[in-house]
């Protein structure tokens, strides 16, 4: 919140000890906008010095103030009101150029630097108002709504400022599968929210690594431990998810560590011709979703960049390139999945950020939402009970055809 501070200005009419001729007959006072009292005294003679209601003929002989000086002073910075209150009055400071032609001005020498103090505070104030206007005009357009962390899995999601007001209902539930079957060091992170009328769930996870035969069999049922234990609960039961699967749309991401069945050295082949489609005929996941073994109904985009992992840290080679260290067989551990009708991938890559041993990869998506529309929704209310009203007349108009042909019977 902005404060809005109002300059007022007044005239102290309180009389100062200083000397002056005996002829002094009355104060003037300015009626330019200045938030310290300063008072003018004038000595009659023959020239002639306008002031904006009456006209008074004197010669400046004096000019005293609080602090001996014409200046401003504020209560606090107004750093959302400076720029405007100086620059809507630019002739504020017109008198002080019509004082330095009276040559009994001249004499008092403390004006100068007062001007200059002023000019320098003035300065000062304006430079500290555009920071703070730029700093405002260059806020994020996005802004948190939750952040979550088990050990080394960590979930954040931002979205844009304006529909920030249209979601609600988030909720996270954490499931750790690492060190007997509860560690968080393996496991995930989902998050449940609602966007207008759509419920979205986005899961971060880390299934279990390595490379022997079989091990993909281990990360399946970590996939399935926390489609199990994944649990949204909430004051109030009804139209809420509870699982992973009551969503509409899902987003599952991290690091799932399935790797590819191949020998390093044919793997290290396929990466330097760049032949993506036949690396991927072995990817340990892609076999998976094919049988159905795990993430079965789940889409992924097509795998055109090179394995993530495993790299020395701030370098582009693969871990293994130096026969001392060791060998990791290159794979992509690193994957986006999607679950659900209404979504579009437009883009799925990795990014080359060399701060880590994998590479993080990134897509977006192209997601439809339901928003309620008020004006609708009255609109079928009003049909509906239109069309009540006229089920209801055929159906008295039924019943009274029939009282009259009985009627109609009982006379004959």
């Amino acid at each position: 919140m902005f404060t809005n501070y109002e300059v007022s200005a007044c005239a102290d009419s309180a009389k100062l000890d200083m000397p002056a001729e005996n002829n002094l007959q009355r104060h003037f006072s300015s009626p330019k906008r200045f938030d310290r009292l300063y008072c003018l005294r004038m000595e009659e003679s023959k020239g002639n010095v306008e002031a904006p209601a009456v006209q008074y003929n004197g010669r400046l002989t004096k000019m005293l103030s609080g602090s001996e000086r014409i200046g401003l002073s504020w209560p606090e910075p107004p750093l959302n009101l400076l720029t405007q209150k100086v620059l809507e009055r630019p002739n504020s400071l017109k008198t002080v150029k019509s004082f330095k032609t009276s040559n009994s001005f001249r004499r008092y020498s403390s004006f100068k630097p007062a001007v200059d103090d002023m000019s320098s505070e003035l300065a000062l104030l304006a430079e500290i108002d555009i920071e703070t206007l730029m700093k405002r005009k260059r806020r994020s357009s996005y802004v948190r709504m939750v952040s979550k962390q088990m050990v080394g899995i960590f979930l954040t999601i931002w979205v844009r400022r304006s529909l920030r007001r249209h979601i609600q209902n988030v909720r996270v539930s954490t499931v750790g599968v690492g060190v007997m079957g509860f560690i968080g060091n393996k496991g995930s992170v989902s998050v449940s929210m609602s966007i207008h009328q759509t419920l979205f769930c986005f899961v971060c996870a880390h299934l279990t690594s390595g490379e022997k035969d079989g091990d993909e069999l281990k990360r399946n049922a970590d996939v399935h431990e926390i489609h199990r234990r994944t649990h949204f609960r909430s004051h109030s039961e009804i139209g809420f998810p509870k699982s992973i699967c009551d969503h509409e749309r899902i987003i599952w991401l991290g690091d799932l560590n399935y790797r590819i069945n191949l020998p390093y050295e044919k793997t290290r082949e396929l990466i330097s011709k760049k032949q993506w489609s036949k690396l991927a005929e072995s990817d340990q996941l892609l076999r998976e979703l094919r049988k159905g073994r795990a993430f079965d109904g789940w889409s992924e985009g097509t795998l055109i960049f090179a394995p993530t992992y495993k790299y020395e840290l701030n370098s582009e080679k693969y871990y293994g390139e130096d026969p001392k260290v060791g060998r990791r067989n290159p794979s992509w551990c690193d994957r986006i999945l999607s679950y659900g009708k209404g979504m579009r991938l437009l883009n799925y890559r990795r990014n080359e950020i060399k701060m880590s041993d994998h590479r993080p990869v990134t897509a977006t998506y192209m997601a439809e939402v339901e928003v309620f529309s008020p004006r609708k929704l009255q609109r079928a209310l009003t049909l509906t009970d239109a069309e009540i009203e006229n089920e209801d007349v055929v159906a008295e108009m039924g019943i009274n055809a029939g009282i009259g042909c009985f009627r109609l019977e009982q006379d004959i």
